[in-house]
């Protein structure tokens, strides 16, 4: 790699910052590739302190980050100084969150770092300080429009084991129904096999849709929306030249034999995708933004509050994600 990824230091007083020290200091038994954390290098300093960790910090750009990464970890400043306890948001903490996320999509774009990889954001933080967007997926995607129009966000949870799409995301499951249309899984699973394609090597991917109903409808007496809404796109995707196959029904498609038939599955909504793969992968799943104009993961976790500080955060989920963003970031061209 000729320029490193760029990552997010998320929510302050969580784990994001504890993992990426984490991280820095593995860089060598797990061959990590070149970083650097967008923060605020004395709050860091901190942090250190209190999990006991011995790491050297070096304030820099991101032009330099690589260079340092061996003897160092990089911090790049925001200009927002973080005041916030291990475990205990403040005020500080959204405006340093904001910031390092808007930082890392200029770095990409200006073309001093690869990818963006960003550490887990406490929404109800964000929130209060008047963040408008459901979640990271939808901020990077307004962050990422041109000429105003705004690109459809994918978001895609991969593991070694499986990797997965849910069509609709962060809305109760009542609206998931109402919001699922043929167009919209058509949309989805376009973005789904290019990216699939572009930034995972693949020639033709297998796609498989879950149904919505149990049994995938039982040919409609359990349920219209299988037959009325997810076949039709299935046949549309197809007439494509797309290698996908549904509605399927979901309680039979994630066991061992089930997985080797596809490279993706396609959930109808959020919980029917993810509680697979968080079964199956929850310490190295990787959340990934698919449809945007770079490259973006972000482990597949939260803030974990309880343990921010103590020194228990696992980091195997953020470097499973560093490591794909830069494996993505080569088979794309742009590492």
């Amino acid at each position: 790699m000729t320029r490193p990824l760029a990552l997010t230091i998320g929510e302050p007083a969580g784990i994001g910052p504890d993992i990426a020290i984490a991280a820095w200091l593995r860089r060598r038994e797990e061959q990590m590739p070149p970083f650097y954390l967008i923060g605020d290098i004395e709050f860091m300093r901190g942090r250190a302190g209190v999990l006991g960790a011995d790491v050297t910090f070096a304030e820099t750009g991101a032009a330099q980050a690589a260079d340092i990464f061996p003897v160092a970890l990089p911090v790049v400043p925001t200009g927002h100084p973080i005041t916030a306890r291990a475990g205990h948001p403040d005020a500080t903490s959204a405006p340093a969150a904001i910031a390092a996320i808007r930082r890392a999509v200029a770095d990409v774009g200006a073309g001093q770092a690869c990818a963006v990889v960003t550490n887990p954001i406490a929404k109800s933080v964000l929130y209060r300080a008047g963040f408008s967007h459901p979640g990271h997926t939808e901020f990077l995607a307004e962050l990422a429009s041109q000429g105003g129009v705004v690109p459809l966000p994918v978001m895609l949870l991969w593991s070694p084991a499986l990797a997965v799409v849910p069509v609709t995301i962060h809305v109760p499951l009542r609206t998931a129904i109402d919001t699922l249309t043929t167009d919209l899984i058509v949309r989805t699973c376009r973005v789904l096999a290019a990216d699939l394609t572009q930034r995972f090597g693949l020639q033709q991917p297998r796609i498989a849709l879950a149904g919505l109903n149990p049994h995938a409808g039982e040919d409609g007496t359990i349920g219209s929306e299988d037959q009325a809404i997810i076949a039709p796109a299935v046949e549309i995707l197809r007439r494509e030249g797309l290698d996908v196959r549904g509605p399927l029904p979901a309680d039979t498609m994630f066991h061992e034999a089930a997985r080797r038939t596809y490279d993706c599955a396609v959930g109808m909504y959020h919980d029917q995708a993810l509680i697979p793969i968080k079964t199956l992968a929850f310490d190295d799943g990787v959340n990934v933004t698919l449809g945007l104009p770079f490259i973006r993961t972000s482990p597949d976790h939260g803030t974990a509050f309880d343990i921010a500080g103590s020194g228990r955060a696992n980091p195997s989920s953020l470097i499973a994600a560093l490591k794909l963003a830069a494996r993505m970031s080569t088979a794309a061209g742009t590492a």
